[in-house]
């Protein structure tokens, strides 16, 4: 009919692509099976980051700088030629995209350690809960009583959230397998090298200064979602924008801030590791101190927010490729 719009064809349609599928498929698996208790992939890339730190290791910065070029670009080069391999067939794609999603992301794990250790807490069984916190993260659990406990999980959850599902989706809808798969390599390296021990301060430096780099956009993605899913946006955003640049992290400050704004608690505070105490700002000083209760909180709002990073990467993804489309 003259003047009528041309209706689009289905091709010139946005749609989700093999990542959708693949990622939702990934988050699935995650969702009911969680991690492995032998033979996970990121325990096998730590094994051989091991071993090539034992040959380059010397106390210099360049030394670790090509530690972490030659683990994390293996880990890129490895998910670019696996990419490459099953660009052909849309199934074998998708499948490549959900074992990596199943292999990076560590949601339903983190969930299920938070909330062991919560159930021993509410028990009142503080030597299971100090037997667990390991598991979860690296401070000395024997320097801690319940509350402290409690604190120590909800900021691991928060920080987790960001690191094991945000961070890891964030790259893949932005280079696919490859960003997967260096994403979690480098996280991987910066726990393995990047704290502040003697041995790994100067060794260390380039897997820590790479993983701030990386794990930018996923920590302000994270604090962003928090504030749409925790159910005080205004809390979330007042303790974001006050509290974030005070704590030593440039990625964990956001996310914890806006945690605890959202959760409407008091986060940071002394803690220790391995007995080197410190004494971090404290992140949303309005709020109350944490209790057993915030630990399932604060694992559904992660929740909340993995769900709703799937959707903002697969839009981002949609959009970007509409835009492609539009300018060819």
């Amino acid at each position: 009919m003259p003047g009528r719009s041309p209706t689009p064809s289905r091709a010139s349609r946005p749609s989700p692509d093999g990542f959708a599928y693949g990622a939702a498929a990934g988050l699935a698996v995650d969702l009911l099976v969680g991690d492995p208790r032998r033979g996970h992939p990121v325990a096998a890339f730590g094994r051989v980051a091991a071993r090539v730190e034992k040959a380059l290791w010397h106390d210099h910065r360049g030394w670790g700088a090509l530690h972490t070029a030659v683990c994390a670009g293996a880990a890129v080069a490895a998910g670019a030629l696996a990419a490459r391999a099953v660009r052909g067939s849309r199934a074998a794609s998708v499948a490549l995209t959900a074992a990596s999603v199943w292999a990076v992301v560590g949601g339903t794990t983190l969930g299920r350690e938070a909330r062991a250790i919560g159930g021993a807490l509410a028990a009142g069984d503080l030597e299971v809960a100090r037997e667990r916190l390991p598991h979860l993260c690296g401070r000395d659990p024997q320097s801690l009583d319940g509350p402290a406990m409690a604190r120590a999980v909800v900021e691991s959850v928060a920080e987790n959230t960001s690191d094991a599902v945000v961070g890891a989706l964030f790259w893949g809808a932005v280079a696919g397998v490859p960003g997967l798969l260096g994403f979690r390599a480098v996280n991987t390296l910066d726990a393995m090298v990047g704290h502040r021990s003697p041995r790994h301060l100067r060794y260390g430096w380039a897997s820590a200064r790479l993983d701030d780099v990386a794990g930018w956009p996923g920590a302000r993605l994270t604090a962003a979602l928090a504030t749409v899913a925790g159910g005080n946006p205004r809390g979330a955003v007042r303790a974001w924008r006050a509290d974030a640049s005070k704590h030593p992290s440039p990625n964990a400050g956001p996310v914890e801030a806006s945690f605890a704004g959202a959760l409407g608690v008091r986060l940071g505070g002394t803690l220790s590791y391995a007995g080197r105490v410190e004494h971090r700002p404290v992140l949303n000083g309005e709020g109350r101190p944490v209790e057993v209760a915030d630990i399932d909180r604060a694992v559904r709002l992660s929740r909340r927010i993995t769900g709703l990073t799937l959707a903002a990467c697969v839009g981002g993804r949609m959009i970007a490729s509409a835009l492609k489309r539009r300018n060819a």
